[in-house]
């Protein structure tokens, strides 16, 4: 069962919006990759907000994940992209549907 998630908002710089969408995009195929990632969605909010959703199994698929390929080559071109650093939040699920905001972030 996935209970646990990730909630991360990227703020790009002004004239970088294309390419933080072409890298969401882009970093799909790496997700692919990882057994533990169950669900990854990557969508923009506004004119320079974009977030990522991503879900996992347990704390160690979550953990695997943020020392992926993905959220490696995140933080690399994150000075280049973004306005300031992603804001990442560790979730988690309760059966009961709703979402549980843990307050401690990556």
């Amino acid at each position: 069962m996935t209970t646990k998630a990730l909630f991360v908002r990227l703020e790009a710089k002004p004239g970088k919006e294309n390419e933080v969408a072409k890298f969401l995009r882009d970093g799909q195929g790496l997700v692919q990759q990882e057994p533990a990632t169950t669900a990854w969605f990557g969508t923009r909010l506004g004119p320079t907000t974009f977030v990522i959703f991503d879900a996992f199994p347990d704390d160690a698929g979550r953990d695997a994940h943020l020392s992926g390929k993905v959220a490696e080559a995140l933080m690399e071109k994150a000075p280049e992209l973004l306005s300031e650093p992603p804001k990442i939040e560790k979730e988690t699920y309760w059966q009961t549907g709703y979402w549980f905001n843990r307050p401690n972030s990556v």
